[in-house]
This record gives structure tokens, sequence and C-alpha cells, in this order.
């Protein structure tokens, strides 16, 4: 029984690091992915983090570029009306000295 309590903890404590990487997420409810958005106005998202324990805050990437820092957790904000064709936005998970930890959300719109 005494082997087994040292392999029973290390199995503790790696399942314990996988639930904590798993606290953080990332949810876009608008716009769906793969609706069509406008090229004449603003772009709304909106969205809701959980940042994890890693995690600070938010970045708004539109194809790869950062568009603005996230300190809601939840809300809505807006993007420039993109130019016409596909184009994906995402929210990333970064810390304290704006680094992605990994978690991250993006989805794919058409402008036009």
């Amino acid at each position: 029984m005494t082997v087994f309590k040292p392999l029973l903890l290390i199995c503790s404590l790696a399942l314990s690091g996988a639930a904590l990487a798993q606290d953080a997420s990332v949810m876009i409810s608008s716009p769906a992915d793969g609706a069509k958005v406008s090229t004449t106005s603003p772009t709304t998202v909106t969205y809701e983090v959980v940042p994890g324990p890693k995690g600070d805050h938010v970045h708004l990437y539109v194809d790869n570029g950062e568009a603005k820092v996230l300190r809601q957790l939840k809300g809505t904000t807006t993007v420039d009306a993109p130019k016409a064709g596909p184009h994906t936005i995402c929210i990333k998970v970064v810390d304290k000295s704006h680094t992605p930890i990994g978690v991250e959300k993006c989805i794919k719109v058409t402008a036009g």
C-alpha cells in the first residue's frame, strides 16, 4: 500500500494541473462564426472570458493584427468596418506582460 501512495499523489497533482489549465476560456457570442458583416459600419463583438490562473486580460485581433486591449472580461466592443472579403476575429487571453497564454477563440466572418 505504501508504494501506491506516492503514485496516487503524483497522479492527483497531474490532474489538478490539467484542471487549472482548463479553467480559462473565451466565448464569442456575436457575430456568429461564418456570419456576414457590413463593410460600411463597425462590427460589434460580444464576448465573455474566464482568464484562469495565468491570464490577466484579453486582446482582440482582426486578421492577426492587434485591434484592442480589452480589460473587461465580459462585454461588447466594436471593430472598424472591414473591407470586403473574409476576415478572422480572435480574442486571446494574455498575462500581465501582454503575452498570450494559449487560450483563445477565433471566428471567421465575411464582409460584403
